[in-house]
């Protein structure tokens, strides 16, 4: 779930050099942005296009005509809050960086989301609610997105650990060191009413992202000495 949100602007504003868009592309973002926080409050099934349409201040009959169906509106829903940076592995699996730049860089991508406000709030929604009540995009994102970036990270810890070929345990320690970024995600809330200083902002969130680099490194540091000992 490091894809990086967008945000939808339904303004216009003046003399900015841009040309303005149409009142169809207007129509098409209200819809999207009333889908997606409908969507992410009530799932999939218990939300109905002519809710939508009535939130959007749209005609029904615009879902058809944008979307094809309440599924194909849903399907870009995701699509476009859900845009995957194209150098998300890049950015810690290459072969030169060192243990912390290798997790430095995972963090930093993987918890880029919480710096979008809003608008990571309500992505992280929609997983929920999809999680909830699969319709098959769930599985895409893990297909697409999270299978390679989890196998990424795999083969950069081998290459730490000095591990020729990925095991179990070396899964195991992939899967907890995500687990660490993905308690930041999932347990917000209660986050919010225990120490909501703790994600207060961009600042807040780079200082939790250094202690998650410092604890990553003692764990793969561990793992290491235990090889070694055979």
């Amino acid at each position: 779930m490091n894809a990086k949100p967008t945000s939808i602007d339904t303004s216009q504003p003046a003399d900015d050099g841009r040309k303005p868009r149409s009142d169809g592309e207007q129509s098409r973002e209200r819809l999207l942005l009333a889908a997606m926080r409908l969507f992410a409050a009530q799932g999939f099934s218990k939300t109905s296009t002519r809710e939508i349409a009535q939130a959007a201040n749209a005609n029904v009959a615009a879902i058809s005509y944008y979307f094809g169906d309440k599924a194909g509106l849903y399907q870009a829903c995701f699509s476009f809050m859900c845009q995957p940076e194209p150098d998300n592995i890049a950015q810690f699996a290459q072969p030169h960086f060192t243990l912390r730049q290798t997790l430095e860089g995972y963090y930093r991508q993987m918890l880029a989301p919480l710096t979008a406000g809003g608008d990571a709030q309500l992505m992280l929604r929609l997983f929920y609610r999809e999680m909830l009540e699969p319709t098959g995009l769930w599985q895409q994102e893990i297909d697409n997105n999270i299978k390679p970036e989890h196998l990424a990270l795999v083969d950069a810890l081998c290459r730490h650990l000095g591990v020729e070929q990925p095991t179990d345990d070396v899964h195991r320690l992939a899967y907890a060191l995500v687990g660490m970024a993905v308690q930041m995600m999932v347990g917000r809330d209660i986050i919010a009413s225990i120490t909501p200083h703790l994600l207060d902002g961009p600042e807040a969130i780079e200082t939790w992202a250094k202690y998650l680099v410092g604890f990553a490194e003692a764990l793969v540091l561990a793992e290491k000495s235990k090889l070694q000992q055979g």
